[in-house]
This record gives structure tokens, sequence and C-alpha cells, in this order.
């Protein structure tokens, strides 16, 4: 675990009206079963496997495979296949520890999830991972460019009804915390899953056992460190 993931928690000291939570990494770790079966693909490909892997966390899939312009290879056929692979595949996708109380505790019209994972994919991890299926999802089908790109933080706002600048956006990798900022959210980095440290004067919190939100009687949040 990187020396970030074991610093203690960086808490915002305002108020937010929504979160937008990051769903691989950030609420739930799929960390195994997604590099089983990007890896199988990868090595089939005939690339560096160990190489890849970090490459295509945070991104939706479809974006991941056209930016290695592999000759013969239809990008839209091989997401595809991988995300067939993801779903048979779901052995060992557990919640963040604390997730799931710390969703529970949110009104469920405040919050949301914007996943480069297609809505199929979605589900079926938040099922394994025993995580509530949010009233707010947005998913790699919702937006025409995924992470980093900020389409899809700003539909997120939009959805919960409120501006970017009101929305705490939740993030693990690097792809997805340039996506919240440039939205104009501020970004809470979960370091729980990655070993590499986070660069920017982010808040982060290593997962949610150390912290609760708070609802004030007007339905602003606020993230307080448990005594």
């Amino acid at each position: 675990m990187s020396s970030s993931a074991s610093e203690n928690p960086v808490l915002p000291t305002r108020s937010y009206r929504g979160f937008l939570f990051d769903m691989d990494g950030t609420i739930l770790n799929s960390i195994a079963a997604a590099e089983r079966v990007w890896g199988r693909w990868a090595e089939a490909q005939g690339l560096d496997v160990e190489k890849f892997l970090p490459f295509m966390h945070g991104k939706r899939g479809i974006d991941t495979i056209t930016s290695l312009n592999l000759p013969g290879v239809d990008p839209a056929v091989e997401a595809e296949k991988i995300l067939r692979g993801e779903i048979e595949d779901l052995e060992g996708v557990v919640p963040i520890p604390g997730a799931a109380e710390f969703l529970a505790a949110l009104p469920p019209e405040q919050w949301g999830i914007v996943t480069s994972s297609p809505l199929e994919l979605a589900r079926a991890r938040l099922a394994a991972a025993g995580l509530p299926q949010p009233r707010h999802l947005v998913t790699a089908e919702d937006v025409t460019v995924g992470k980093p790109d900020p389409q899809g933080y700003k539909l997120g706002a939009q959805r919960l009804g409120f501006a970017s600048s009101d929305v705490m956006v939740f993030e693990d990798v690097s792809a997805g915390i340039k996506a919240g900022e440039a939205s104009g959210a501020e970004v809470m980095v979960i370091t729980e899953t990655h070993s590499h440290p986070v660069e920017g004067g982010h808040f982060r919190i290593r997962n949610y056992l150390q912290v609760a939100p708070h609802v004030d009687a007007d339905g602003a949040i606020s993230i307080v460190a448990k005594a």
C-alpha cells in the first residue's frame, strides 16, 4: 500500500448537495476479476500483460481497446467479448471497507454512481458486492466520450439536480480524478486498492471506515471523521 493510503484522512470543511461515486476501486474492489479477464485478452493479443493492466483501469473498455490501434481488431466486438467475460467472472468482487454503511447513511436521491462499466456489468458487480443499486446511475452507454472527459460527471450532477460545484466526486484513478475536476466538482480520492501515490492537493481517505456522512436539516451533506 502506498504512503498516501496510510496517511490520515484529508477531509473538506464545506458541505455539498450531492455525492457522485465511481464504482470499481471506489466503492467496490473488482480488480482481481477485471485483471483476470483483461489479462487473458491482452495475452491473446500478444500484449505485455504486466504493462497493459494498469493502463485499462478507470476507462470504458471500448476506449481502452480503440487506443491500442491493434491491426484487424474491431474494438466494439472485442469490448463485447470482454464484457461477457466480466459478467461471468464475479469471484472476489467485494465492497471497499465501510462503503455499504456510508452509502446507506446518504439520502437516496442525493447520491449516484458514474462508472465506465456498461450497465449490465455495473448492476452485476454491485449485487456481487452487496451494495445498493442507486437511483442515479450513469454508465458507459450514457456517454459518447468516457473518462477522463467530464461528460459522465456532468450528466451525473444533472441527474441529481445540482450544479457540479455543489457535488463531491469520489474516485480512485487518474482518468476519473481528471474527469471529476474537469466537471467542476471537488474530488475525494480513495486510496484503498491502488499502490501508486496520489498526486495533487486532493481530499483523500483510504476507505470509509473512519468517516461518515453528516446530513443537515436542509439536506447539505458533509464528511466527518468518526470519533
